[in-house]
């Protein structure tokens, strides 16, 4: 049966929707979602179902999987993140939300699967409908981006092209409009001192 492919406006996300985005993923189910940057592939993170075929669809074992967790907020960083020098928080709100990707020290509290990591990739895209659909679901997501076959394109931005490309192997697709070609900025954080891994989009003035 090939994926639900549902319309949702960033300015004003229908609630509806967003509520069947969520019931999607409270039962295990895989949804494309659009970002800030490109369109990423998310799980609810707090569902084993789901990250176990968030996991299998990229060709990982769960534990050595890179996945970054998507939130709405600084405000609950302390679940999963250990420990955050005062400079680095002040980096984190001046960047957020907004097109990076963090990696930070992890929690002893992170969710069974990723207990034994020692650093976790944080994520808060400056996307309404992310937001919403974390709001309504009532905890992070977990997120790898998708990646087109065609080795030039990269990442592929046309929603309507990536349901064609996706519809059976993901439960939902959501139609956010043309997503970007480059993906986040990442900054590895995790010892205190910031290191850009990967410059993508996102002023690196921020980090500094």
């Amino acid at each position: 049966m090939p994926a639900r492919f549902i319309k949702i406006y960033d300015k004003n996300p229908n609630e509806k929707a967003i509520r069947e985005v969520v019931d999607v993923l409270k039962n295990g189910g895989l949804v494309i979602i659009p970002t800030d940057t490109v369109y990423g592939l998310v799980c609810d993170l707090h569902s084993p179902i789901g990250l176990r075929n968030l996991a299998q669809i990229k060709g990982v074992k769960i534990e050595k999987a890179d996945f970054s967790f998507v939130t709405d907020s600084l405000s609950n960083l302390s679940e999963y993140v250990s420990r955050l020098d005062t400079s680095v928080f002040k980096m984190l709100k001046r960047a957020l939300p907004g097109p990076y990707t963090f990696i930070l020290e992890g929690a002893s509290t992170l969710p069974k699967p990723f207990k034994n990591k020692k650093t976790v990739g944080i994520r808060i895209p400056d996307n309404t409908i992310v937001q919403a659909v974390i709001q309504e679901l009532g905890n992070p997501l977990a997120i790898t981006s998708i990646k087109d076959p065609d080795v030039i394109i990269e990442y592929t931005t046309d929603p309507e092209e990536i349901y064609e490309l996706w519809k059976h192997k993901v439960d939902l697709i959501i139609d956010g409009g043309f997503g970007d070609n480059i993906p986040s900025t990442v900054v590895d954080a995790s010892n205190g001192t910031p290191a850009i891994i990967r410059e993508g989009k996102g002023d690196v003035a921020l980090i500094y």
